[in-house]
């Protein structure tokens, strides 16, 4: 079997996918129709992306990246602005012309295949220091704190 014949959803996701082979995924999984679409989707949301992950973890994260996807991701290096989830999801669309909806699917389609050449511990660490609402964006459950427990009512005085 060739390279050629290999679908993107065949091939494995790992640390050492190339670049051609993270946008033939991302055009896979987002069903967008052509490389070009999926390129530029790619690049808006890492570009994104980077704009938010402290240092740290933008660096982690780019070194799991191929290259290319990696300098999108680190292209921005400034304090990382506090979006949440939604926030980020309405900035990329009014970035990219898109709407809401088509921004939220190529976040999902985008960051669900990231956090899968990241690995859990990684992702874990991201979400810690990410606002609310990213979770999803990965792919993963917004698990929400329980909220401290209420405090007993105060007991009727006595007349």
């Amino acid at each position: 079997m060739s390279l050629t014949q290999i679908k993107p959803q065949d091939a494995p996701v790992t640390a050492a996918m190339t670049y051609h082979r993270l946008v033939e995924r991302v055009r896979y999984d987002g069903a967008y129709p052509t490389r070009e679409r999926a390129d530029a989707v790619l690049h808006a949301v890492l570009t994104s992306l980077g704009r938010r992950l402290p240092e740290e973890e933008r660096t982690e994260l780019a070194g799991v990246l191929p290259e290319e996807a990696a300098r999108f991701l680190t292209a921005t290096a400034h304090e990382p602005e506090r979006f949440t989830g939604w926030e980020f999801v309405a900035d990329l669309a009014s970035r990219t012309g898109g709407t809401p909806a088509t921004a939220r699917w190529d976040t999902g389609t985008v960051l669900e295949l990231v956090a899968k050449l990241a690995g859990e511990d990684l992702i874990a660490r991201i979400l810690d220091r990410l606002p609310a609402g990213y979770a999803l964006l990965f792919g993963r459950a917004e698990l929400t704190r329980p909220a401290a427990p209420a405090q007993p009512a105060p007991a009727p005085r006595a007349a």
